[in-house]
């Protein structure tokens, strides 16, 4: 879409405007880098308008396709122009905790993305040894209520059915909850204590469950609470 005027914010709505793009940089400056990965990030995205968007973003110098050495197919690397939107980005996170929490609908709590995002932000450097597994078990699900991720060498996978190592740490918890702490709305110690989340398993993991299970890049953020609306005047 075009604007017709030279104001540089109308210039970059120009190209970030478009449905999905901002996730599709989201989902880029978060590691996603095959076609696939991507894909898998955003959901219900078809590959005809993923594949649209990402020749956009490659046309304007945003993104990089670079041919997979020995193997079939692409990669997908942000330029030094994608790497420069991460504070935007951010900035655009961060607007939205304060301003569109009460938004939020039961649907949006989606346990595939929020495994999927899990699995990126366990870190295997800080677990012992070269196998671990962890399993969740989410007592709200009336389906699919086990989940595990196994963490081989430095490569971390969602599994549905059990791995075949011993489960090193167990999570029993709701979806919600889940979520809450991983965002930083609430602590683990909180969550713990409440009853609402039960960790059991290794003591060495158990106790500092973020150092190796990053939480998420807004965990720190501010949530001062804001006025949503403008009094009346009397």
């Amino acid at each position: 879409m075009k604007y017709g005027q030279f104001c540089p914010v109308a210039k970059a709505t120009e190209i970030l405007g478009e449905r999905w793009t901002i996730l599709i940089l989201r989902e880029l400056l978060m590691g996603g880098r095959r076609f696939n990965e991507l894909q898998r990030g955003l959901g219900d995205i078809s590959p005809s308008l993923l594949t649209s968007r990402l020749k956009l973003l490659e046309d304007r110098g945003i993104v990089a396709r670079r041919r997979i050495g020995g193997q079939r197919g692409h990669e997908y690397c942000p330029t030094m122009a994608c790497e420069a939107l991460l504070p935007v980005l951010i900035a655009i996170g961060e607007w939205g905790l304060n301003w569109t929490r009460e938004m939020l609908v039961e649907e949006d709590f989606n346990l595939d993305f929020l495994m999927y995002y899990l699995e990126r932000s366990v870190d295997p450097s800080k677990l012992p040894g070269d196998h671990s597994v962890i399993r969740f078990k989410f007592t709200d699900m009336t389906e699919q209520r086990n989940w595990w991720l196994r963490v081989d060498l430095q490569v971390v996978e969602v599994c549905l059915t059990p791995p075949a190592h011993d489960v090193d740490v167990y999570f029993t918890t709701t979806v919600r909850t889940m979520h809450d702490v991983w965002m930083g709305d609430r602590s683990y110690r909180d969550a713990v204590r409440s009853g609402d989340l039960i960790i059991q398993g290794e003591p060495a993991l158990t106790r500092n469950v973020s150092s190796w299970l990053r939480p998420s890049v807004f965990a720190e953020s501010d949530r001062a609470p804001v006025p949503h609306s403008i009094p009346r005047a009397a």
